[in-house]
This record gives structure tokens, sequence and C-alpha cells, in this order.
């Protein structure tokens, strides 16, 4: 089968999937599971065939794997639809269609092993009940069906997004995401607070995605076309983009068109300001937050850009001044990396820390894209799918651990609370050396983990070229990450139990624990794929094979930097002193945080987030709310309200008027006058009728004889 074939191939299982659980199968769970784990096995199977037939081919960016067929006429033309592998995309689509796989094995678990089945157990709510005998009684999501069926319409979105060759189909598959993410997101919906955090998540993303559709609309004006390769690899194309004024700031069409974008990458991967959707989405299920924060809504932000980075860049040379689009990527990335880095060092909710965790690298990514970091910017994001995937899974999987000892004791805790866990290094053995090797490799842990690697040439370009505001602030948001990523793991893991429920936690199921082993491996040997040919010692050991693969994308081949000492030590030096700075302040933390009496108030302001929810809540929220109220009492009640009754009112007068001038003495009146008249001659016709036959015949008898005397006195004349 051709490869172009197989590509086409690629989003149908999860289609498939989502319509046969809905339609068919909903209320068989087992099936239900196994037709959305086998759609993902198969989209699987055809993307790694995809993806070894992609790294096959001499000079794929050239010669790209693409099919395209005719969908809208347009008149004089037709408006083709079609997919596309080139290398950037071979190495998204690889590290998709592992993470997807992952995920959707985990859920079987998740949903069936560990949640404890309660007399109040409906659907909308997570399984909830008490201890019977002191045995866990195993119960089954409610909605379970629903869930695999959910997302598996997810996995669609996303394989959709990444094998479409134009900028509207790959919108479609955005679009689809945005949705699955606010029923995923409000999953459990007789929660308040998961309704509330589904319809923010959508809301705020549609800020940016407004945005995105304007550019996509701006750039089919100016081009004619949405396909990625007649504009992004189209020389001509890019200069007179980047050449054309228009009346918006004194920007560049390819500056206006590349911010407009931009901005759909700053909702859809929560980039500042906002990203404030992004740590409420912790309340759908974790594999829903594992979808979310790793293999797909998030990382479809940013692989956006990377894919537009010839528009975004376009009249940028490298050493050159940064073009208005870059500059706006590189400020904002690094800022966000180091605010949201600064929020996680506070938080307590194991997932909430991993969410302030995916902001921060998420602007890692932008920062690098931003300076001109291609290379750096695609391979930490491959990296980071895959560890932040396990770090995800395996949070939800000491949350299980720890609600199986809050079944077991009764002790009402939160179990998400990681000071309320401590010792689950014993109790849950794979869980603990899985989310070790995730931390590792988040916190850049030297030599050894994928993270290493991508953000070791992520400070490496920087410090190439020039832009030392962005390294310095990289660097220090690479410190606090290791440092909040040990708080993470020594408050999880080391140490001795500071609960009941964290003394009696176990380990889970294979179908959870599996997943987390294979991604464990990703999350080390990611990595080796970048290593520098130039690096000390084992340099050139493997081949470099990343950055020649996925530079060939673009029409000019990306420089790697120069080998440098000042960002080696940078990363190993903020790598192990956060890991063992975090390690010294929590080794024996109890179930108060030890920071917090020392940074005092600014800890207070860390743990709420800088107050920038409450910000929106005081400047747009309730200023909005009020504005609508005005509206609706004003204008909709005393406006329009009252002159619809005022025209009402109107109308029955002038009913009155025709009823009484033209109704009753007209209409009813000749009514009237012809029933009258009816009735008159109808008494007059009632006194012939006797029912008498003699009075009949004789009725009869004198009409013939009239009628003949007629006919004959006619005939004598």
């Amino acid at each position: 089968m051709p490869t172009e074939t197989l590509i086409w191939l690629i989003p149908v299982p999860p289609l498939l999937a989502f319509f046969l659980i809905l339609l068919f199968t909903r209320r068989n769970n087992g099936l239900s599971h196994t037709i959305a784990v086998a759609a993902a096995a198969i989209s699987w199977l055809l993307g790694m065939l995809v993806f070894l037939a992609a790294i096959g081919v001499e000079h794929l960016g050239e010669h790209p794997f693409e099919s395209a067929v005719g969908w809208l006429p347009l008149g004089g033309s037709v408006f083709s639809i079609g997919v596309l592998i080139d290398p950037l995309s071979a190495v998204v689509l690889f590290f998709v269609a592992w993470t997807v796989l992952m995920i959707f094995i985990y859920s079987i678990g998740y949903h069936n092993f560990g949640q404890p089945k309660g007399e109040h157990d409906h659907p909308g709510l997570p399984p909830h009940g008490a201890v019977a005998h002191g045995h866990h009684v195993p119960s089954i999501e409610p909605m379970y069906a629903r869930f695999f069926a959910f997302i598996a319409l997810f996995a669609f979105g996303m394989f959709t997004l990444v094998v479409s060759d134009n900028l509207l189909t790959l919108f479609v598959g955005w679009e689809i995401m945005g949705l699955c993410s606010y029923l995923l997101i409000g999953f459990w919906y007789a929660k308040p607070s998961a309704r509330a955090a589904a319809i923010k998540a959508f809301m705020t993303t549609r800020i940016g995605d407004v945005f995105m559709l304007l550019g996509i609309v701006a750039l089919y004006s100016a081009t004619g076309t949405l396909n990625f390769r007649e504009i992004l690899y189209n020389e001509h194309t890019l200069e007179l983009l980047a050449s054309t004024p228009t009346m918006v700031f004194g920007l560049s069409a390819a500056g206006l068109i590349g911010l407009l974008l931009f901005i759909g990458t700053v909702g859809k991967s929560a980039q500042f300001p906002l990203h404030v959707w992004l740590p409420d989405a912790m309340e759908g299920p974790t594999p829903v937050s594992a979808m979310i924060h790793a293999a797909t809504m998030v990382s479809a932000g940013v692989y956006m850009v990377i894919r537009m980075f010839p528009l975004l860049s376009a009249g940028w040379h490298e050493g050159g001044a940064l073009t208005t689009t870059m500059t706006a990527m590189a400020v904002i990335g690094a800022f966000t990396a180091l605010f949201a880095a600064t929020i996680a060092m506070t938080q307590k909710d194991i997932k909430r820390v991993l969410a302030y965790s995916t902001i921060s690298q998420l602007g890692y990514m932008i920062a690098a894209l931003g300076i001109g970091a291609y290379v750096a910017a695609a391979f930490h994001l491959v990296t980071h799918a895959f560890f932040k995937a396990l770090l995800f899974l395996g949070s939800g999987s000491v949350i299980h651990g720890v609600e199986h000892g809050v079944l077991h004791t009764g002790e009402h805790i939160d179990p998400q609370d990681m000071f309320n866990m401590g010792g689950l290094k014993k109790k849950m053995p794979i869980t603990f050396w899985t989310f070790l090797i995730g931390g590792l490799a988040l916190s850049g842990f030297p030599l050894i983990t994928a993270g290493f690697w991508s953000k070791d040439e992520i400070l490496a370009d920087a410090f190439a070229h020039g832009q030392m505001p962005v390294f310095i602030v990289l660097a220090l948001a690479a410190l606090l990450t290791a440092f909040y990523t040990m708080r993470q793991i020594t408050l999880t893991f080391l140490g001795t139990p500071r609960t009941k429920a964290a003394e009696h936690a176990s380990e889970n199921v294979r179908t959870m624990t599996l997943p987390l082993v294979v991604l464990s491996v990703f999350a080390i040997g990611a990595g080796w794929v970048g290593i520098p040919d130039h690096f000390p010692g084992i340099g050139g050991l493997l081949p470099s094979w990343f950055h020649e693969f996925v530079g060939g994308t673009l029409l000019e081949h990306p420089h790697a930097p120069d080998f440098n000492i000042v960002p080696l030590l940078t990363s190993l030096v903020v790598a192990l002193g956060g890991l063992g700075l975090g390690y010294l302040v929590y080794r024996n933390a109890g179930q108060t945080d030890p920071l917090r009496k020392p940074l005092g108030g600014l800890y207070t302001l860390l743990e709420n987030k800088y107050y920038v929810d409450e910000f929106y809540e005081r400047v747009f929220v309730k200023p909005a709310i009020a504005f609508a109220d005005f509206i609706s009492s004003v204008l909709d009640r005393q406006v329009i309200d009252g002159f619809l009754h005022r025209v009402a009112r109107s109308a029955f007068s002038l009913g009155g008027v025709f009823r009484n001038k033209f109704d009753a003495p007209v209409i009813n009146g000749f009514g009237d006058w012809t029933a009258g008249i009816t009735k008159s001659f109808g008494r007059v016709l009632r006194k012939i009728q006797t029912g008498e036959v003699q009075q009949y015949l004789i009725f009869v008898a004198l009409i013939t004889f009239g009628g003949l005397f007629y006919y004959l006195l006619n005939i004598l004349q």
C-alpha cells in the first residue's frame, strides 16, 4: 500500500471508534474499551509504518509524502485538502502515536480499578463510597464507554492536525480538540468545579482561536492558498509577505498574520496571559490531563508555530534582528517559563504542580522558537511529550494508590495533596522508579535523560545567538523546575508516610504500570537522537540524527550552535543545584511547607498564583456579568421589551377599534343578516313540510298539470 494512503488512514480508526462506541457499544464497557484501544493501536501501527518510511527517505524535506484531493469549488479553482508528512510532522506523529496508545491502555486500569463503589455513584460524579469490612470494593466509572468515545475523538483531532497539509484542516483538528477538552475536563459534570473548569478552558482558548481564525483568513486573502508547501516553501511568497506593509502598527503582512496565528498558540498552549485555564483542567480524569498536557492539545499550539516558522520569521536571517513576531514569542515564552515555575514551587496538588510545569515548559519551546532555535524547540516538544505524559500518568497512579489507603483506613484526606503522602517508594515501587525517571527528565538531569539534551540545546542556542536576557530567564526557570520537581518527588515518595492512608497505599494494576514503563524508556532514550557531535566525550558515539532530520524541513538548514562550555555548565548547575536544594529543603518536611515561613508574603503570593485569576475576575468577569445584567435590565427589559409591549398594546387597541367599527357591524352583521334570511326562508318552507303523503301528491299533480298547461299554451301560440 502506498505510504500516502497509509497517511490518509491514520486518523480514521479513532473516528470510527468514536461512532461505534456512541451508537452501538455504549452499554458494553469491555467492548467499548477494546474498540478504543484497538483503534489507537491501529493508528499507532500506521504511524510507525509512515515514520519508518519517512526516515528512510533522503532529503524528505524537499520530497515529502503528500497527497491532496479537491474539496471546495471556488469558481475558477478548487480548494484542495490533503495530507503531508515531512521531517517535522514525522517526529510529531511518532510521539503522538506512542503517547496516545499508552494513555488509552492506562485508561482501562484507571477507570476499572481503584475507584471505590458507593451507594451515591451516578453519572456525572467520580465514583466514591465507603469501605465494607475494611476491604476495597472496585467499581467501574459510570460513564466508562462515554469516556473512551471522547478520548477517541480527541485522538482523531490530533492525528488530523498532524497529517494535514494545510492550515484549514489543521484548524479543524484544532477545534475538535477544543470541543473534546471541554467535554473531558467537565467529564464529571455534576461537580461544580469540573463544570466551571470546562467552561473556563473553552472560553479562554476561544479567545486565541478567534485571532487565529483571523490570521488564517488574512493569510488566504494575501496568498490565495493555505497549503503549507505553497506558502512556507516559496521564497517569493515569503518575501512578498515580509515586504507588504499593512495599516496595523506598521506591521508587514507576515508580521500581522504571524502575530494573529501566535495568539492562537497563546490560548491553546496556555501562555501568559491566557494560561489560567490549564491548571483548572486538572478537574478531568488523569488520562485527560495527560492527553491535554502532553500528547495532544497544548502540543498542538507549539506544533502550529513550529510549522509556520518560515512565515513567522519571514525577513529574518540567522544572526540578524528578530522579527516582531519572534520578539513577541521570545518575550512571552521566557516570561511564561519563569512565571509558571515560581507558582509550581508552592502548589500542594500533585497534578497542579505538573500543570504549571507544563505551562513553563511550553514557554521554553515558544522562547526557543522566538530566538530562532527551530530544531531545539521541536526537540524539546518531542522529549517533553514523553516525560510529561509519564509524569501525569504517574501522578494518577499515585493518587489511586493513596485512595486505596483512604478506603482501607477511612481517613478523610485529600488524596492529591502531596503533604498527605510520603514514603510511597516502598509501597509503589514501579510508580516510584518511573516517576523518578520522568522527574529527572523534566529537571534536565545531565547526560542520562532526554530533558537534559533538549533543554541544553535551547540554552546553547540562546547563548550562541546573543540572547542573554532569554538565556538568563530560561536558566533560572530551569533551576526552579529542578527544585519543584525534587520537592514533588521527596514529598510524595521519600521519607516516612505522613498519613495513615499513605501507610496503606498499594501499587496499581499492570494496565496502569505498563504504560509508565514504556514511557520511561522514551523519557531517557528520546534525547539520545539529538546528542551534538561536538559534545565532549560522548559526542559522535550516536549520530546526531534529530538535528539533521528535522532541520531539513526548512528551506535553509539551520546551523547547529557551536559547542560552548558556558551553557553546558549552566545546564549542569541549574539541574543538579535545583535537585539538591529541593531535597535538602523537603527531606524532613511535615504537613506544612518549610518555605511558607521564610518566604512569608511572597509564598502567599505564589500560592495564590499572583492573584491573576482574581484580577481577571474583577477586571473582566464581574464587569462583563454586570454589563450583561445592565443590558438585560435596561436595554432588554426596558427598551426592547418596553417597545414590544407598546407595540402589543397598540395592536390590542387597534384590534378593539377594528372589532367595534368593522368586525361587529360589517363582518358579524353580514353574517347575522345572512343567517336571519336563511332562518326566515326555512320557517316558510317548513310549513309545507307536513309529512302527509296526500298533500305531497296534490303538490305533484298541481305542478305536473301546471307544467303541462304551460307547454300546451306555448304550442298553440
